[in-house]
């Protein structure tokens, strides 16, 4: 149940987390970028971009289907590969894994994917949305520790990132879910730790208490969840 709060107050807590999930890593030359699925194309966009700038041979597109892409007509890695193609990445540069569910699955069915190929990645350029980048980057330290990783996401502002498909108060939850999962996820071998500040953690409590609690998971749960 949502506690009846001022919008200004709301976002004022919300920056917090926002901020705090943007690791803000400078880009470096890597042997594939890896653009991980879900539900906002402006990911996809990005990552040919990059691709298109030199920085990496490879475009790798991994997901199929998460809670909020399962109505998508096609896997969330054949969308963005689609993407990529109609901005001018060739189809032979692009690598496409749809099947996993959730950034875990994106790295073990991706490694799978490359061994099959015989590709061994040393340096890899993950995109993922603004408010993932450090839960990604966190999960490709624990899963895949012998490549070097530097994660980016689309520039856009806290202000700007709600459109026609995610709400402002859609991703308020999405951003107290996934802070939640950077603190249980290292203890269930799903990442490695990550500090949070004091001040983000209060933001997030209160965030919590006025009721943005859709996209928590429960602490007892050691299933990682789809998404």
């Amino acid at each position: 149940m949502r506690v009846a709060a001022d919008d200004t107050t709301v976002d004022t807590l919300a920056l917090k987390l926002w901020e705090y999930h943007q690791m803000r890593q400078p880009l470096a030359p890597a042997d594939a970028i890896l653009m991980l699925g879900s539900h906002d194309v402006r990911v996809a966009a990005h990552a040919a971009t990059l691709w298109r700038d030199g920085w990496a041979p490879w475009l790798i597109c991994s997901g199929g289907r998460g809670r909020l892409t399962a109505d998508w007509p096609q896997p969330e890695a054949d969308t963005f590969a689609a993407i990529a193609r109609e901005m001018g990445v060739p189809p032979e540069a692009i690598i496409v894994e749809n099947r996993s569910t959730n950034t875990g699955e994106n790295i073990a069915y991706t490694r799978a994917l490359l061994a099959e190929r015989g590709l061994a990645l040393r340096r890899v350029l993950v995109v993922q949305k603004p408010y993932m980048e450090r839960r990604a980057y966190a999960t490709i330290r624990q899963r895949w520790p012998e490549v070097e990783v530097t994660v980016t996401s689309p520039p856009i502002a806290y202000e700007d990132y709600p459109n026609d498909y995610i709400s402002r108060e859609r991703l308020i939850h999405l951003l107290v879910g996934d802070l939640q999962r950077i603190r249980l996820y290292p203890a269930l071998g799903y990442q490695i730790p990550q500090p949070i500040p004091r001040e983000v953690w209060a933001a997030y409590e209160e965030l919590v208490r006025l009721g943005y609690t859709d996209h928590l998971v429960p602490e007892s749960s050691g299933n990682e969840p789809p998404g």
